[in-house]
């Protein structure tokens, strides 16, 4: 586990010339085994979150903080899955698996590696696939082992960037609930930061939701989810304290993409 910080992060792209500012003075604090949601329109700057706590950019203004460290680049006490999968082609599911552990969690003995290794992909339901390569794989199943190679690294703060958006209602349902058992288990649950556009999703699988403002992304809310865990999905739907949180959920959404959609119209009005 541990604690994650944005203070006044600020990202611009592009020169002066030509530049486009992502998101402004984004504050955030993440607390120890919190499973937190960012959530807002698209373009709002969230997968640049990802981005910059992940290490794989720098904030033009602000800091990251990891622990109250300063992040300055990749590292293995972050695990990310991606949207695209990001598996290596010409290696099997177990050997994906296999590549992360022996680079990222000081395992060294080959057995011990192929042994964890194993491990995870039983647990994703995938042990009897081991030796496929990823492009004889469903997404929902290349999602799988890309979700096992990541916990099987054990960082101790997962990034999430829309992993289940290219996924049928079916698969989403069944990797929503795969997610939700691996970071139970054990007994200190892994700190997460999950990007998504579903309002259900967010609501089911987060301790709380920060709410993005359209473009310059800023945080416009952070709701606390109340209800307890384990969820059910089904009770959780017919309870009116969820069709009431929903209908806020959705309605700070709409009037942020009301707001940048009159902007906009501001703006052009301005340039003609």
């Amino acid at each position: 586990m541990a604690t994650i910080n944005l203070e006044n992060l600020s990202m611009i792209y592009g020169s002066n010339g030509s530049s486009y500012t992502a998101l402004s003075e984004v504050n955030l604090d993440i607390r120890k085994g919190d499973f937190i949601s960012l959530i807002g329109p698209s373009g709002c700057g969230k997968s640049t979150i990802i981005d910059l706590v992940s290490g794989l950019k720098a904030p033009t203004e602000g800091k990251v903080l990891i622990d109250q460290e300063p992040v300055n680049g990749p590292g293995p006490d972050r695990g990310t899955v991606f949207q695209d999968y990001s598996l290596f082609p010409w290696m099997t599911a177990f050997e994906n698996v296999c590549f992360a552990i022996e680079h990222t969690n000081g395992i060294h003995s080959r057995a011990a590696v192929e042994e964890s290794a194993q491990k995870y992909l039983d647990l994703v339901g995938l042990g009897k696939f081991r030796d496929a390569y990823p492009n004889t794989l469903s997404g929902g199943m290349r999602q799988r082992v890309s979700i096992a190679r990541t916990f099987s690294m054990n960082p101790r703060v997962f990034l999430m960037d829309e992993p289940f958006g290219a996924l049928d209602s079916l698969n989403r349902i069944y990797m929503q609930d795969l997610l939700l058992h691996l970071w139970s288990e054990g007994e200190r649950r892994k700190t997460v930061l999950f990007v998504t556009h579903d309002v259900d999703e967010a609501l089911l699988l987060s301790d709380r939701i920060a709410v993005m403002t359209p473009s310059p992304g800023r945080i416009k809310e952070i709701i606390e989810v109340p209800f307890a865990r384990p969820r059910c999905r089904k009770s959780l739907s017919a309870s009116a304290d969820y069709v009431a949180l929903k209908a806020h959920l959705l309605s700070v959404l709409y009037c942020e993409m009301q707001e940048a959609i009159e902007n906009q119209s501001v703006d052009h009005r301005t340039v003609a």
